[in-house]
This record gives C-alpha cells, sequence and structure tokens, in this order.
C-alpha cells in the first residue's frame, strides 16, 4: 500500500427524541462548567445561556456530543485518526418517512 495519505470524510445523520429537555440541559451546564471544558469565565457564562435559552436543546446536545463517539462505532479504531470535525444540530420535525419505514422492518 502506497505511503500517501488517504482521508475518508463520514457523514452521519442522526435524529434523537428529546424527553427531558431540562436533563439535558442541565448535563451540558455541567459540561461547560467543567473545569476541563477550556472556557474563560466570558465564554461560560455565554455558552450557559444560549444553552439555557434554547428550548430544542439543540444547543445542549450539542455540548454532549465529541467527535469521539462517533469514532466508537468503527471497529479497528486503531487503523483511523480523526483529523477534523464539523458538528451541528438543530431543531427537527421527527423522524422521516424512511427512518419510520426503517424502524418498522427491524421491529
Amino acid at each position: 500500500m502506497s505511503d500517501a495519505q488517504k482521508f475518508l470524510r463520514l457523514t452521519v445523520e442522526l435524529t434523537v427524541e428529546v424527553l427531558d429537555v431540562d436533563a439535558l440541559q442541565a448535563a451540558a451546564l455541567a459540561e461547560i462548567r467543567h473545569p476541563d471544558a477550556e472556557l474563560t469565565e466570558e465564554e461560560r457564562a455565554e455558552q450557559a445561556e444560549l444553552v439555557s435559552a434554547d428550548e430544542t436543546g439543540a444547543s445542549a446536545l450539542q455540548w454532549l456530543i465529541e467527535p469521539e463517539h462517533v469514532l466508537q462505532l468503527v471497529e479497528h479504531i486503531d487503523e483511523i485518526e480523526p483529523r477534523e470535525a464539523v458538528l451541528g444540530v438543530e431543531p427537527s420535525d421527527g423522524p422521516s418517512e424512511e427512518e419510520e419505514e426503517e424502524e418498522h422492518i427491524h421491529d
């Protein structure tokens, strides 16, 4: 195999149902306040306000997902190394019709 670098872009789309927005926000706020978060006090306050004001829970969820979590889905993890990660979380109207059909197939 050649020594040239090879890159693969992984795209994952996941729709989740938020069962308890308050608990989701509390978990995100704990992450924001954690000393390892490497935020200034101003940044902590700004992020905490964003999470608290977002009634959908999207801002909170974004704080709780680490790109490395996705890599846990891949076997032979020693064979790949993350180089770049972009994460976006936005409100959704629910599962698409395709997702609902797939759920019924797997039930």
